[in-house]
């Protein structure tokens, strides 16, 4: 017997299934008026029960979700404040899907920055890819991206130029810059590249850094000086921070640079002498820097000298005291500070969160000590707003007091001459 059901009995067998159903051999054949079950309709699955639900992976906006603030964060406001320790000491937080979760670090709140995307921001990227250019502010993350590069007018904006490709031959325990022991050769056109991109933004202050090349014989200074050679022929009245390498200790190359025309000479000791070997590239050293910041000074006077220290690594207040000392000793003329802010799990985690206040104290512990100009604060790096912090304090200073000098000279001198015809006459 085919067990076959009438049309009728199709549309309502679940009043009455048929234990034959599940018996029926596959060679039978049923008219075309009829249909067939292998199981009775809505009968549950011997291998799932009725209340069992799948497993659905989690979202993506729910994982956003898990990671934003909880609802006590929007309904609080009666708890006692923070004591001083426990407001800066890091603060962790269990972010992700159950089973997956993983310890995040939270930011104060004065480490946070808005997203980039303004139209300026986008100007300057295309610019840059456009001419092969590399940035240290994309290369290593800076916080500041976005306001640096976000002005209201490129006039304003300022954005610190990286020579020499984006791989360094040096892997510094703080930096995200990429390492190679054989970077790429270096783009013979990139000086000329360099000099037509900063003369369209038509910038007043430029920084120029780079990568270490210890593969180059010069460790690229020659390279260097012809970028700032070329910018001051292309934009005369702009003025030029150069952000050198050690150069392995070679101060002839150190002294190549100084003399390239550029306004201020940088190098940067990261941070004080005990944590250098830990913190820093084993080729670089503590009193290494220092005589290169010495020697750019030796060979023009009139450059300004200038290096900046991260805070946060676990320095204490002596060794930064020894670390000025030193700098002063070596006639640097200006120091930053700034927050240590870790790039990735591969690099050092951050000891400490140096509240505001703090970098405020240093600040005006170094003028004490006679540095001419100090910037000091979580989120400024050695090439933060360099244009307004050193045009507006440093700079236009000592211009006008070159031209002020030049001025009482040649009024001088006119006097003297009219004294002299009053005299002969």
């Amino acid at each position: 017997m085919a067990a076959t059901l009438s049309r009728s009995r199709c549309l309502y067998g679940h009043l009455s299934p048929s234990p034959f159903l599940v018996l029926l051999p596959s060679s039978a054949k049923t008219p075309k008026s009829s249909r067939n079950f292998a199981t009775a309709v809505n009968e549950p699955s011997a291998t799932q029960s009725p209340t069992h639900k799948p497993l659905l992976r989690p979202t993506k906006f729910a994982d956003k979700l898990n990671t934003g603030p909880a609802f006590s964060d929007f309904v609080g406001g009666n708890e006692p404040p923070l004591e001083a320790s426990d407001a800066y000491a890091l603060k962790t937080a269990m972010v992700g899907p159950k089973g997956k979760q993983k310890e995040i670090t939270r930011l104060p709140s004065w480490l946070k920055t808005p997203i980039p995307d303004s139209s300026n921001y986008k100007k300057i990227k295309n610019d840059l890819r456009g001419l092969n250019l590399h940035t240290v502010c994309e290369e290593a993350r800076c916080p500041n991206i976005s306001d640096c590069w976000g002005g209201s007018s490129k006039s304003q904006a300022t954005a610190t130029i990286m020579l020499m490709g984006d791989t360094c031959t040096r892997g510094c325990r703080f930096c995200s810059v990429k390492t190679s022991k054989a970077p790429p050769p270096l783009d013979p056109h990139e000086p000329e590249h360099t000099a037509e991109a900063l003369s369209r933004w038509g910038l007043g202050y430029v920084v120029l850094t780079s990568v270490d090349r210890d593969d180059l014989a010069d460790g690229g200074a020659r390279h260097f000086a012809e970028t700032v050679i070329k910018i001051k022929s292309k934009a005369p009245g702009m003025l030029v921070e150069c952000l050198t390498g050690d150069y392995a200790g070679d101060l002839d190359m150190v002294a190549l640079v100084a003399r390239s025309g550029l306004d201020v000479y940088a190098h940067n000791v990261e941070t004080v002498e005990a944590l250098t070997p830990q913190v820093r590239d084993r080729r670089a050293k503590f009193h290494q820097s220092l005589a290169v910041l010495r020697a750019a000074k030796a060979t023009t006077p009139t450059l300004i000298t200038k290096t900046s220290l991260m805070l946060g690594l676990g320095e204490t207040d002596d060794q930064l005291w020894h670390a000025l000392r030193a700098l002063r000793a070596a006639d640097v003329d200006v120091v930053t500070f700034g927050q240590y802010m870790r790039p990735t799990k591969r690099h050092m985690p951050v000891h400490e969160y140096i509240a505001p206040h703090v970098f405020d104290l240093w600040r005006q512990r170094a003028l004490d000590l006679g540095f001419l100009y100090c910037a000091s604060g979580p989120l400024v790096r050695s090439s933060y707003k360099a244009g307004e912090a050193f045009i507006e304090n440093v700079l236009k200073k000592r211009m006008a007091g070159r031209r002020d000098v030049a001025v009482a000279e040649a009024t001088a001198a006119g006097r003297e001459a009219g004294a002299h015809r009053a005299g002969s006459g």
